[in-house]
C-alpha cells in the first residue's frame, strides 16, 4: 500500500463521524416515544442501545429463584455449531438494522458451558459484525477455562480484551463450594475469586478485561445490596455494579416471594447507600427511566464521584456540548489511538468543545482534590451503577400483541408497558422473520416456544456408564 493510500485509510478510520452510524442514531431517536426524548437521553444521540443473543445455549447448571428462563431451557443440549450458526445470523441482522457498532451480550444460559474454542469463536463473530461482546456468566468456572478461552492452541493470546458480566446472589443454588448460600456476604470470597482470575490472566498473559457485577434483588436480599457494593468496590476489579429487581417473568415454578415489594426506588436507595452518596440517574439516561437507571462516575480510593453533576449548571452545559460535538462520534470498540485521534479532530474543528472539556476536567480535579489524588497515586477507577427493571409477563404479553397490531393501549398500565417497550435499551434479533424485539418480550412471550423447539432440535443425551 502506498503512503498516500495509507494516509487516506488513516483519515477514514479516524474521521469523527461515520455517516452510517449518524443515520442509525437519527432513526433510533425518531423511533423513541416522547416520554423517552429527554435532555439526558443517550439512545439516538450517542448509542443505539445494548443487544443480546437468545436461543444459542439456553442451558444453565445452577438453579435460581427467580429465573427468567422458560421451563424447557435446561432440557436443551449445549451445541457449539448451533451456537455459532445462530450467533452469526443474529449479529448479521443487528449489523444490518442497528448499524456498525453496539455493545452486545453473549447470553442465554451459562456461557462457560460452551467449549472454550466455541466461546472464543462466538466472540470473534460478534466483533466481526461491529459488536463489542460481553459474556454473561454465573462465574463458577476455573482459571483454566479462562486461559483456554483467551489463548489459542499455540498458547498465544487470541483475545486482547475480555468483557464478562458475572451474576452473584444468594438465591442461586448449586454453586461449587456453597450450594445454598445463607447470605450475600457468604458469596464475597467467590466474587473476589472471580476478579482474581482475570487479574492473574492479565498479569500472566496481558489480556485486558472489563467486569460487571450483576445481582437479582428481591425482598429477601434488598438490605444486603449496600454491603455487596462496598465489598465489591474493595475487590478492585468490577467496573460496573448492575442490579435487577426480580420480576414475574420466566419459569413460574421459581417464583418464591412477592417481588414487587422490592420497588425500584427502594433498590436505588440501597445502591446509593452502598455508594455512599446520592446517584443522579437523570443526568444521562438509557431508554425509559422506569426500566433503567444509570449513574456514571469514578472512584478515587473508596469515594465515588459523578462524571456529571446534575445540580451544576456548568455540567449540564457540558452534557449538551458532549451531545453536540461527540454524540455521533463512535467511541466503542476502536483501538485507543484511533479513539484519541477522533477526539483530537473534534477539538481541532470545534475549539469551544476544547474549552468546555478543559473546564469540566478542572472542576472534577477540584472536587476530588489534588491531595486526595496524590494519596491514591492518581489512580482513578471508572465505575458505573445500573438498575434494570424488567416487566411482568402478564403486562408484556398483551401490550406487545397490541403493538404488533398497531394498537395503542388505553388502559394506563398497558400504555406504560408499550411506552417502555418502544424505548427498550436491550434488543434481541430474530433472523427467521427479520424482527428485533425487546428483551422483556423475548423472555415473556417468545422464550417458551423457542426453547420447546430447541428441546426437540437439541435433546439432552442420556449418558449411562456401566461398571
Amino acid at each position: 500500500m502506498s503512503i498516500v493510500a495509507r494516509l487516506r485509510a488513516a483519515a477514514r478510520a479516524t474521521r469523527p463521524v461515520d455517516p452510517e452510524f449518524a443515520a442509525v442514531l437519527k432513526r433510533r431517536w425518531e423511533e423513541l416515544p416522547e416520554t423517552a426524548r429527554t435532555p439526558g437521553q443517550l439512545l439516538g444521540r450517542h448509542a443505539v442501545g445494548c443487544e443480546g443473543t437468545h436461543g444459542v445455549f439456553p442451558k444453565c447448571n445452577l438453579k435460581c429463584t427467580p429465573c427468567y428462563h422458560s421451563r424447557d431451557a435446561n432440557q436443551v443440549r449445549v451445541d457449539g455449531p448451533h451456537t455459532l450458526e445462530n450467533v452469526t445470523a443474529q449479529m448479521a441482522l443487528l449489523r444490518e438494522r442497528r448499524g456498525p457498532v453496539a455493545h452486545a451480550q453473549l447470553i442465554g444460559g451459562e456461557v462457560s458451558l460452551l467449549e472454550p474454542d466455541d466461546h472464543a469463536a462466538a466472540l470473534r463473530i460478534m466483533r466481526e459484525h461491529g459488536r463489542e461482546p460481553m459474556s454473561f456468566t454465573h462465574g463458577d468456572f476455573d482459571h483454566s477455562y479462562l486461559e483456554q478461552l483467551a489463548l489459542g492452541p499455540d498458547g498465544r493470546r487470541r483475545i486482547e480484551r475480555l468483557s464478562f458480566a458475572a451474576h452473584f446472589d444468594k438465591f442461586m443454588y448449586g454453586r461449587r463450594g456453597i450450594v445454598r448460600p445463607e447470605s450475600e456476604a457468604a458469596l464475597h470470597p467467590y466474587r473476589r475469586r472471580f476478579v482474581e482470575m482475570f487479574a492473574r490472566l492479565k498479569r500472566e498473559h496481558g489480556v485486558r478485561y472489563f467486569l460487571a457485577h450483576n445481582m437479582t434483588v428481591t425482598p429477601g436480599n434488598l438490605d444486603e445490596v449496600a454491603d455487596v457494593i462496598r465489598e465489591g468496590v474493595r475487590m478492585g476489579g468490577y467496573s460496573m455494579f448492575s442490579f435487577q429487581p426480580a420480576a414475574f417473568l420466566g419459569d413460574e415454578r421459581r417464583w418464591k416471594e412477592n417481588y414487587r415489594q422490592a420497588t425500584p426506588d427502594a433498590v436505588w436507595a440501597e445502591i446509593e447507600r452502598g455508594a455512599g452518596t446520592r446517584l443522579d440517574h437523570r443526568v444521562l439516561e438509557n431508554g425509559d427511566v422506569r426500566c433503567n437507571r444509570t449513574a456514571y462516575g469514578f472512584y478515587v480510593g473508596e469515594r465515588w464521584y459523578p462524571a456529571l453533576d446534575g445540580d451544576d449548571a456548568r455540567d449540564l452545559t457540558m452534557r449538551e456540548v458532549f451531545f453536540r460535538h461527540f454524540g455521533q462520534v463512535n467511541l466503542t470498540g476502536a483501538p485507543l489511538p484511533v479513539v484519541a485521534a477522533r477526539v483530537l479532530r473534534v477539538f481541532a474543528r470545534h475549539p469551544t468543545a476544547t474549552v468546555h472539556t478543559s473546564r469540566w476536567l478542572v472542576r472534577r480535579l477540584r472536587r476530588v482534590g489534588l491531595r486526595q489524588l496524590a494519596r491514591h497515586r492518581f489512580r482513578i477507577r471508572p465505575v458505573s451503577f445500573v438498575m434494570h427493571q424488567f416487566m411482568d409477563a402478564q403486562q408484556v404479553a398483551p401490550a406487545w400483541e397490541m403493538m404488533r397490531r398497531g394498537e395503542q393501549a388505553q388502559e394506563p398500565v398497558l400504555r406504560e408497558t408499550q411506552e417502555r417497550l418502544a424505548a427498550c435499551h436491550y434488543t434481541m434479533a430474530h433472523p427467521e422473520d427479520g424482527t428485533l424485539v425487546p428483551a422483556c418480550v423475548q423472555h415473556a412471550v417468545l422464550d417458551e416456544g423457542e426453547n420447546a423447539q430447541l428441546r426437540t432440535l437439541l435433546p439432552l443425551v442420556d449418558v449411562r456408564t456401566s461398571r
